[in-house]
Formats: C-alpha cells, structure tokens, sequence
C-alpha cells in the first residue's frame, strides 16, 4: 500500500532533479479537437520531449538510481525503439555504455536515432515484437554482465513516468480525465498513480490498440491467449506480456481501458499533423482517436490526452496521408480513352480545371496492344475538394467519355 504523503512527495522531488535533464513539456488547449469532441480539450505533447517520447523521464531516473558498480558493467534494455532511444541517451548522459535490443520490424527512424544518441552504444536487431527482444536481452544480460533496465515493470521506470503527472496538475490544477496510451503499463500507472493520490476524483482512461488489446484483456479479468501481435501502427505500445507490477497498479488506479482501431489511430494522426501541426507516431496519437471516435464518451469536462511520442516514420505517414484523402474524397484516380488526335487531351484537361480539380499527375499510353487504333489511353491522378466534388467532376466528363475510376 503506497503511503500517500511520501508518495507524493517523491515524484515531485525526482521531477525537481530531472530537471534541466529532460523538457517541461507543454500543455496546449486544442480549439478544434475541444469542438471536435464537445469538452475542453488539452494536449500533453511529449513528443516534444528528448528523444520525441516520454521515456526518458524513467530511463534517467532508473539508471539515477544504479549503485556505481550497476553502472559501471553498463545497461541493457529490450525496445520497440522509444525506450531504446531513452537508455541509450541516458547512459551516455552518465557516460556508462549501453546495448539495446530491437524487435527486426521496428522503424528505422528509431533504430537510427538510438545510434545517434550514444557513441559507446550497441544495436542487436532480434526477433518480431517486442516480447522476443526482452527474452535475449535478458539471455545477454547473464551471458555478458550488463545491467537490465526494464521499459516498464519497475518501480522507478513508474515514477519517472509519472512526473508528465506532476506536470500536469500544475498546468491545468481543474482536469478531469486524462487519456493515456497503454503497453507495457509504465507511463499510465505513473501518471495515474500521482494524479489519484493528489487528486482522487480525476477519472484516468487508458487505451490500447485492438491489434495487441493484451494489458486491456487482463485488466478485464479476461484470459488472454497465446496469440501473436498482429501488425498494428502502434508499434510503441504492442507489447504482448502485461506487466505484472503495472497490471497491479492499473487495476489500483485506473478507472477503463478502451480499443482503438489502426484506421481511428491513422485519422487523428493525419489531423493532428493538419489542424495541431503536430507530428505524432501511432502510440502517441491513440489516446485521441478514443476520444474522437467516442470511444470514451465524456461530454463538457476538461480532458488531457497524452501525446506520448512523435517517432513516426515519413514513409509510414506518407501512406497515412494519403489514405487519409482519399477517404475524405479528396484524391481521385481515373482512366478514359482519348482519340489519337491532336486537341483530345487537352479536352479533358479542360474539363476537369473548369470543375476546378487539380491534376497531380498524368500517363497517356499509346501503345498497349489491347488499346484500339487511333485511340489513346489516359490515367490521371487529381486532387478535389471532397466526395461532392469528386462526383461534380465524374458527371461532366461522363457527357464526353467514357469514364472508369481506379483504386490507389
């Protein structure tokens, strides 16, 4: 049973020492995701923190807490990428070496990043989750003398994690519910952990991917099986074993968790970058495609999403970007044919800019063997306004040609 008081003031006091370690990360009120889901809503972004997550707050705070000789036989720490950044980062910080093990599917801009922040650092890329990786970095650590940092089962990792808490009762003292991301447990068992005992009535939401819904399983008291994550772009919170100190502290102080699908996590993605100009990676953004596709279904309160990272890799948010048009009507894809004559692709050229589309890209084929003589084929990309006006520009050309619509 945590002794309140102390409790209390021991996070405070390890965020008064990280301090000109890691950023005060801010608070910022959304004026359109507060419209968007009819409450007052808040973004904590700590993708603006070191390393673009919020994990070095317990990785600096874990290895803080290493006697000398710990230290000195350097760290160990399985990761999906964000943790790894953090160790790697904060041992360089106490200049002691490190070795990070890596799911083989994890982001590259990840992996890269963990080879930049520590010189006296090691990559071994293992395995397919994240549960593969922590099996040989636990193997490595017996065979080769390191000292294992833990991503998230771990007293300190939790009370590093929970300074984002502190934080934000000094930024917004009157919230009423956070949402918070959901792994391993780390971050929301620290945030929810100091925000309950600081503030009873505050409601905590933790919320997981439907691709790996484990620590959502367990904390429903459901069985949970021995199945394989499926591949879900919140590659930072698809961990397959719950914690069994966070799982206690989750079912302490938690009060629901909720599954988010890739396409819900992909829209806010896409709308943080859009309306918050904000760059956010799948774990990061799943808190707030709860929120904005109900989800949790709260109306009127004062609501902090945790944006917890913004490692996100530009090929990844290309895909999502364009997804995200062509749902929205915005992207369109079509095939006619033209005759071989000069002035007939300028004809429907023509059309489609005084329908005010824009042509992104075009290819006039020739010489495909089914084409018939003295006809061409053209296949254009055009960029729109929406769904009406998709359907605006199809009807006039329909007068004119014959008209089929690709898929992307």
């Amino acid at each position: 049973m945590i002794n309140k008081q102390k409790y209390i003031k021991e996070i405070q006091e390890i965020r008064n020492t990280l301090k000109g370690v890691i950023h005060y990360t801010p608070l910022e009120r959304s004026h359109t995701f507060s419209q968007f889901t009819n409450n007052d809503t808040f973004l904590k972004l700590e993708n603006f923190q070191r390393t673009g997550a919020f994990k070095i707050r317990g990785a600096y705070n874990k290895i803080s807490k290493l006697s000398e000789s710990e230290q000195k036989k350097g760290v160990i720490t399985a990761s999906a990428g964000n943790h790894g950044q953090a160790v790697a980062l904060a041992a360089k910080m106490f200049d002691i070496k490190s070795l990070i093990i890596v799911p083989e599917n994890s982001p590259i801009v990840k992996i890269e990043a963990i080879k930049n922040y520590n010189d006296k650092g090691e990559i071994i890329e293992y395995g397919l989750t994240y549960d593969d990786a922590y099996q040989k970095a636990r193997e490595l650590e017996k065979s080769r003398g390191f000292t294992f940092v833990p991503a998230f089962d771990d007293m300190d990792i939790i009370k590093g994690q929970a300074t984002i808490g502190v934080e934000i009762l000094d930024q917004l003292p009157e919230v009423d519910y956070i949402i918070c991301p959901v792994g391993g447990g780390g971050l929301i068992s620290g945030i929810g952990s100091y925000c309950k005992e600081k503030k009873p009535d505050i409601k905590i939401i933790g919320v997981q991917s439907e691709n790996a819904p484990f620590m959502y399983k367990a904390y429903k008291g459901r069985k949970i099986p021995a199945a394989s994550i499926k591949d879900t772009i919140c590659d930072g919170i698809a961990v397959k074993r719950p914690g069994t100190l966070t799982l206690k502290m989750i079912k302490t102080y938690i009060d629901d968790i909720v599954l988010v699908s890739d396409e819900e996590v992909a829209n806010a993605i896409l709308l943080l970058l859009e309306r918050a100009k904000t760059y956010v990676e799948g774990a990061g953004a799943a808190g707030l495609a709860a929120l904005l596709s109900q989800k949790v279904r709260i109306t009127g309160k004062k609501v902090v999403v945790i944006i917890s990272g913004g490692n996100l890799t530009p090929n990844l948010l290309n895909r999502i970007i364009k997804k995200g048009l062509i749902k929205a009507g915005r992207l369109l894809k079509l095939k006619t044919k033209v005759p071989d004559v000069p002035g007939a692709l300028l004809n429907v050229l023509r059309i489609i800019a005084d329908a005010k589309g824009n042509i992104i890209t075009i290819i006039h084929e020739r010489e495909k063997l089914e084409l018939e003589y003295k006809k061409a084929e053209v296949i254009l990309e055009i960029e729109t306004r929406n769904q009406h006006h998709i359907h605006e520009i199809l009807q006039t050309l329909k007068e004119h040609f014959s008209i089929e619509v690709l898929k992307f």
